[in-house]
């Protein structure tokens, strides 16, 4: 799964997506320093991992990992081709969700595209473009459905209602994560045309050391913008979340963190935000040879989960072997587990929880 990380140019991405990955973006004080985009893989920070390695004292241990793609900057009619927009947004078209960083900070040695700061204003102008692009989609899928709409079709009839409503949101500067459909009208008709305003967004307000932990008027106005969509806003300090990523002392970290009033890095609460923002859920699998972190999205059910794996479990499912992990750490090992009877065995509809600790049974 991949989130993008979009923004004007010099707000502040490539910074960030250096702190949340090993890979080293190129960052500089001058628009469109990112051209091709990086892509990171991230682990996800997960304590309960690291509890249950403890126990089963493994040869490996694997956590999750997100994609992480720091996309170039848009600017101000990147949907009709301005500063490379087709090239961009087509980048952001093959995310499936969005962290939009916007500048909540003044530092006159720090351009900006538009000569003054105002996030409001920067998150418009970026809204307005994926708005227009989408648009621009929806015209061209709108002209086919009307056709077979008109010779009684009763499919296109039901999808040409649905891309009106979009149609009219749209030409009022609404994006679609903010209308409400049917499950089945998102996966039938809006899913396949890979809207890019129907994607799910993390703001993330980028401000100076001060106001790491309190925020600003900058962040105030943001919040109050957003109140309405249903997103969250995370408030960083890149700079400072990027000179304590060089630190590699953990404990040099630490105090780093003491000192902002910070109980842990940015980085780490963003890439958590990420993982919610997609929709994904951690179960884990413990041996000799390898405690692992596998990743899944909320609601699948256990052969789901197994196929994950590999595709020959799901095709063979049998059952799964389900310990919660809060028992697993209460009775510190799956044979205290099974005799204390906190094993179950679960079958096809068995919906995987967070958390869950799991051994497949399969046949092929």
């Amino acid at each position: 799964m991949k989130a993008g990380i979009v923004g004007l140019p010099n707000v502040g991405k490539s910074t960030l997506f250096n702190c949340l990955s090993n890979a080293k973006a190129q960052s500089a004080n001058y628009p469109f320093c990112t051209i091709e985009p990086n892509i990171g893989v991230i682990n996800v920070p997960d304590s309960r991992l690291t509890k249950i390695a403890a126990i089963v004292n493994p040869q490996r241990v694997q956590p999750a990992t997100v994609e992480i793609v720091d996309i170039a900057g848009l600017v101000k009619g990147a949907s009709r081709g301005e500063g490379l927009g087709n090239k961009f947004l087509g980048n952001i078209r093959e995310t499936d969700a969005i962290i939009h960083i916007l500048r909540c900070f003044d530092n006159d040695n720090i351009t900006h595209v538009d000569t003054s700061i105002d996030p409001v204003r920067d998150k418009e102008t970026i809204d307005i473009e994926l708005q227009l692009k989408d648009l621009e989609s929806l015209e061209k899928r709108l002209d086919k459905i009307k056709r077979a709409a008109k010779i009684g079709d009763k499919d296109a009839k039901k999808e040409l209602a649905v891309l009106e409503r979009i149609k009219e949101s749209l030409e009022r500067a609404k994006s679609i994560r903010a209308l409400d459909f049917t499950s089945d009208e998102r996966d039938e008709y809006i899913k396949p045309l890979q809207f890019l305003t129907d994607k799910p967004v993390l703001y993330v307000c980028n401000v100076d050391e001060a106001s790491a932990t309190k925020g600003n008027a900058y962040v105030d106005a943001v919040k109050e913008l957003v109140k309405d969509e249903e997103a969250e806003v995370l408030v960083l300090a890149v700079a400072t979340e990027a000179d304590i990523a060089e630190l590699e002392d953990h404990e040099e970290q630490q105090l780093f963190l003491d000192e902002l009033g910070l109980t842990e890095t940015g980085s780490s609460r963003l890439i958590r935000s990420a993982y919610k923002l997609l929709n994904l859920q951690t179960y884990f699998t413990a041996g000799e040879k390898e405690v692992r972190a596998w990743t899944i999205h909320f609601g699948d059910r256990a052969p789901q989960a197994a196929g994950v794996i590999h595709s020959d479990f799901e095709k063979g499912f049998i059952r799964a072997e389900v310990i919660k992990y809060d028992d697993f750490i209460l009775y510190g090992s799956e044979a205290k587990v099974k005799e204390a009877g906190k094993l179950a065995v679960q079958g096809k509809e068995y919906v995987v929880q967070d958390g869950d600790m799991m051994n497949f049974r399969f046949n092929v």
